[in-house]
Formats: structure tokens, sequence, C-alpha cells
């Protein structure tokens, strides 16, 4: 009979451990991962970041975001990419040959629209890193002459070779994208499922949102920032596990002797783009991809664009455009249209 109570009373705490201890589990099991937001200011803008994890990551993050800065940002005075313009003896890191060989890949699939040597015009005409001038002709062609993705290489020392040292590159239309693709990577090793990230509107998303949803990413309408009070949205997309970009040149223009010059130049005639593309959303296996697309397609033109989308059928596409009478139209690639917010 001791024996027994004595067993017993060795028991009962135990069972009791166990009974509290498996309590204990099935709540944490139950409680779902909180999700986290960080946003600040990188590369000249803001990034805005959603993700499912335990604990803020806002440290990592901006530590990448500061690695794509000192590769790639023209406005960094010691970044790699200055260091290039300059003709100084550099080495690039990674970042900055993954971003130059996709660059020259999707120049080459472009005819050149998309061109990271464009850097010499973008800034003869007011929107690159330099005070703008008086533009005349002249000068136009002069920088046409050293203008072209194709006069520029990475050598076999892993060094960038320049056919001129006038060549001066901006990544500027692929790099917050990349930035964004940079983060993804970051959450992805983290083993994270579930987040939007958005740099200057430059957007990863993969997982679903915080009520279990595929992420909802608007398209806004192509209306003058300065006739706007706020961003008036032309459309939802319900996305997941996909990058996304948009150029517009209703974002970033200004006027001149009463006439309207928009920012994206044209690699081949030397002078901002005048055509019926108003806005170009692209999708992509990453932002890079997407972001660079967005700006090709804003150079190309509606007609042009659409042959590309045909030769690249894994992009997709959402292109506002003005017809004849001036009104708005879309086009859209089909698998993309299943995805809009109806």
């Amino acid at each position: 009979m001791d024996n027994k109570k004595k067993k017993l009373r060795w028991q009962l705490p135990f069972l009791l451990f166990l009974i509290i201890g498996s309590i204990y589990i099935i709540r944490n099991q139950q409680q779902p991962i909180p999700f986290q937001k960080e946003e600040g200011a990188i590369f000249g803008t803001f990034y805005h970041v959603t993700y499912q994890y335990d604990s803020s990551l806002k440290k990592e993050i901006e530590a990448e975001l500061q690695k794509v800065d000192a590769s790639l940002s023209p406005f960094n005075k010691a970044s790699i990419i200055t260091k290039i313009n300059n003709n100084e003896d550099v080495l690039p890191d990674s970042m900055f040959i993954e971003v130059f060989q996709l660059a020259k890949e999707i120049s080459a699939n472009t005819n050149g629209a998309f061109d990271i040597t464009v850097a010499p015009l973008v800034n003869l005409w007011g929107f690159g890193f330099k005070n703008s001038q008086e533009v005349t002709a002249e000068q136009i062609d002069s920088i046409l002459q050293f203008v072209g993705f194709r006069n520029v290489c990475l050598d076999e020392n892993g060094r960038i070779a320049k056919n001129d040292p006038r060549i001066l590159l901006d990544c500027s239309a692929i790099a917050k994208g990349y930035g964004s693709d940079v983060v993804a990577a970051l959450f992805d090793r983290k083993g994270i499922s579930n987040y939007m990230i958005e740099i200057g509107g430059e957007i990863v998303v993969k997982g679903l949102n915080q009520k279990g949803q595929k992420w909802k990413v608007g398209i806004n309408k192509p209306v003058d920032d300065s006739l706007s009070v706020n961003n008036e949205i032309q459309t939802i997309l319900n996305v997941s596990g996909v990058g996304i970009a948009t150029s517009g040149n209703y974002r970033n223009f200004y006027y001149k002797d009463g006439k309207k010059y928009a920012h994206t130049i044209d690699p081949h005639s030397g002078y901002p783009v005048q055509h019926s593309i108003l806005s170009a959303t692209v999708l992509a296996k990453n932002c890079a991809t997407a972001d660079a697309y967005a700006t090709a397609f804003m150079v190309l033109g509606l007609d042009e664009a659409k042959q590309v989308l045909q030769a690249h059928p894994e992009l997709q596409a959402y292109l506002i455009y003005a017809d004849e009478q001036g009104k708005n139209q879309i086009y859209t690639t089909p698998a993309l249209d299943t995805l809009i917010n109806r």
C-alpha cells in the first residue's frame, strides 16, 4: 500500500507536468506568427515592407539595401558605379555584375530600348544626376556617338570595359527593382513565406497577406501628379510569387517653353519619347526584370511592346495608352487579365 502511494505521488506531478506542457505547446501552435511592417528611405525614395515573422528584421533589411546603394547608386560618390563612371580602376561586386548582365540581356531582347548607357542623354535633358542645360541637336548627336549597350562589356578580368571613356552608366531603371529582389532573397533565406516588398513603386510579393489572400496591388491611373491630389487607382491585381514594376511618363516630366518633356529618353534618337503609351506595368519572375522591361516598353511604344511580349510569354503586362481620340485604352496580356480584381 505504501509503495502504491509513493508511486502515485510521483506519477501525479509528472502527469500534471505533461498536461500543462501539452496545453502550452498547443496554444503556441495555434497562435499565428505576426506580420511585421517596416518603412524607411533608400535610393532617393521610400521602401515599405510587410512580412510574416516573429521579430523585426529592419536592420538586416536596411543593411542589404545599403549594399545595393554602395554598388549601383550614381548619387553615392563612393559607389562602384560612380567609380566606373569616373574611369577608376575598380573590381565590380557580385551585385553589380548580376545587374549589368541582366541589363545587357534585356537590352538585346528589346533592340536597345533598355540601355544603361543612356545616362549622358538623361543628364542632358535634366532627369539625371547632373544639372540640365539648353539642349541642341548638335549636343544630342555628339552624345549618341558613345551611347549604346554594345559599347560596354565585362572583360576577362571581371572589370567593365568601355569603348569610350565618356560612357556613363545609369542603373536607375533597374536598381529599385533589384533592391526589392535583394530583400526578397533575404526573406527567403530566413524561411519567410508571406511578404510584400515595395521600393519606389517596384514590388515583390510572395505567399498570402494577413487575411490569407493573395496580395492586392493597385495600378495608378496615368494622371499628371500635378493635377491629382491623391493617386487614383486604375485597377487592382491579385498576385503572389511575382515581381511587379510600373513606368509612366506622367510621373516624371517638366514643362519648358510651353512644351512637356517626359523623363523616358529614347537611346536611339536621343530625345524624350512621344507616343501613345502612358503607363506600362510588367509582371516577371523577379522585380529587376519587370523594372527594366517596363522602361523598355515606354521607349518602344505599343506595337513594338506587343511584339516583345509575344516573344517572351514569361512576361505579363498591363499597358495604358491613348487612342487617336486621346481616350485612355487598356492592353493586357491574356494571363494578366485573370489576375484583375473584379
